[in-house]
C-alpha cells in the first residue's frame, strides 16, 4: 500500500527533477560541475546559519547559497587564480566550516546523515510548499534566461558582442542553482545534489539532436530516476537520496549501451 509520506516524497522528488534537469543541460553544456558542487556543499553551511538564528534550515541555505552564487559571479571574471582551485577552496571551506559550526551548538541533536545524503520520505507538507515554490521560481529563472543562456553557451564573446549581458546572466543562472540547491536539500542531501543536474542531463544528451529536446529528455528522465529511486528505497529499505542517484546511473549506463544521437554540445 502506497502511504501518504511515500506520496509526499514523489511529489516533491519529481517537482524539483523537473526543473534540475532541464537546468543540468547547461551545467553539462558550460562544463559547470564543480561550480554545482561548490555551491552544494555550502548548504550545509546554510543548515548551521538557519538553527543558529532560529529559523527554518531552508531559509538558511538559500540565504547562503545566494550569498555564494553572487560571490562565485563577482570572481568568475577574475584571472588571479584559476577557476578550478578557487573553486576547490571555496567547496571544501564551506562544507567543513557548515560540519564544524554544526558540531558546536550547544542543546541541539541532528543526523547529519539527513542533510548530507537527503531524507526524502520525511518530507512534510510543508516541505512540499518550499521545494515547489523553489523550483517554481528556479523554473521562472530558467524561462527568462533561455536564450541569452544557450548563446553563451553557443559562442559567449558572440553573444556578447549582440548585447547580451553575459555577467548578469551568469549571474542569474548562480541564482537559480542556489534555488535549486535549497529546494533539493532533503532529496539527495548536500553531497548529492549535483547528481540530480548532471547524470539525467548527461543521459539525455546521447539522444538529442536540439537544445530543447535534451531539456525536456533530461527532465522526463530525472522524473524517472526520482520514481524508480523511490520504490528501489522503499522495496529494499535503502537511503531514498542515494537510491534515486543510483536509478539516474543505472539509466545512464543503459544509454551508453543502447547509444543514440548527440547533441554537438
Amino acid at each position: 500500500m502506497i502511504t501518504d509520506f511515500f506520496t509526499r516524497a514523489m511529489v516533491a522528488g519529481i517537482g524539483v527533477a523537473l526543473v534540475a534537469g532541464p537546468a543540468g543541460c547547461f551545467i553539462v553544456w558550460r562544463r559547470m560541475a564543480y561550480f554545482g558542487d561548490t555551491m552544494a556543499h555550502s548548504a550545509l553551511l546554510g543548515v548551521a546559519l538557519g538553527l543558529l538564528l532560529g529559523t527554518d534550515p531552508t531559509l538558511g541555505v538559500l540565504a547562503v547559497s545566494i550569498i555564494l552564487a553572487l560571490i562565485l559571479a563577482g570572481l568568475g571574471t577574475s584571472r588571479k587564480l584559476a577557476s578550478d582551485t578557487l573553486l576547490g577552496i571555496l567547496s571544501h571551506s564551506a562544507l567543513s566550516l557548515g560540519m564544524v559550526a554544526l558540531s558546536l551548538m550547544q542543546g541541539i541533536r541532528l543526523d547529519l546523515m539527513v542533510y548530507l545524503f537527503g531524507d526524502l520520505l520525511s518530507v512534510s507538507m510543508m516541505d512540499i510548499v518550499w521545494i515547489l515554490g523553489g523550483g517554481g521560481v528556479a523554473l521562472a529563472m530558467l524561462i527568462a534566461l533561455w536564450r541569452p543562456l544557450l548563446a553563451m553557451t553557443v559562442h559567449e564573446e558572440l553573444a556578447r558582442a549582440e548585447g547580451v549581458r553575459v555577467a548578469a546572466v551568469r549571474g542569474g543562472f548562480l541564482l537559480l542553482i542556489a534555488f535549486l540547491i535549497a529546494a533539493a536539500m532533503k532529496i539527495t542531501g548536500v553531497l548529492l545534489i549535483t547528481s540530480l543536474l548532471l547524470i539525467p542531463a548527461a543521459t539525455a544528451r546521447r539522444f538529442s539532436n536540439s537544445p530543447e529536446l535534451m531539456a525536456v529528455l533530461a527532465a522526463l528522465i530525472g522524473a524517472a530516476a526520482v520514481a524508480g529511486g523511490l520504490y528501489g528505497s522503499l522495496l529494499f529499505d535503502t537511503p531514498s537520496g542515494p537510491s534515486i542517484v543510483l536509478a539516474a546511473l543505472v539509466m545512464f549506463l543503459a544509454s551508453l549501451i543502447v547509444g543514440g544521437r548527440r547533441f554537438a554540445r
